[in-house]
């Protein structure tokens, strides 16, 4: 597994900069647009880096941003809790848990609707604290 340029002791934000331009094609400027929406929807978002992927959490596990040669993957940790009115969630349909969004190359951001689920995330997060 090819690692990124970012280095061990960086913080999540800098090894998610790392990779983003890393990648310097259109799945870095995918990876950059959604992290900024995720930004937009949760001023509160915490970035980490697990599993060799960005992570976003708030109160718990929101989504990662996963890159692969033609795709750009969001996956929702609690994406089939989720409403998608929109029907953003495009793969892993069939699993119990999570849902994800594959973007490729020339695909349009619903930012209205990502944003949407992002708070949707949140809100499911955040009511399930003890």
């Amino acid at each position: 597994m090819k690692t990124t340029g970012s280095q061990k002791g960086d913080s999540p934000s800098q090894q998610i900069d790392a990779r983003i331009k890393e990648l310097s094609d259109w799945r870095g400027e995918t990876l950059s647009r959604i992290r900024a929406l995720i930004k937009q929807a949760d001023p509160k978002v915490v970035e980490e880096w697990k599993w060799g992927v960005p992570v976003w959490s708030h109160d718990g596990l929101i989504c990662t941003g996963e890159t692969y040669k033609n795709v750009v993957k969001m996956t929702f940790a609690k994406g089939a809790s989720l409403k998608d009115p929109s029907g953003s969630f495009n793969s892993s349909l069939e699993g119990k848990v999570r849902r994800a969004i594959d973007f490729h190359q020339g695909d349009k951001v619903d930012e209205q609707a990502l944003k949407a689920l992002i708070r949707a995330a949140v809100k499911l997060n955040t009511s399930n604290r003890d």
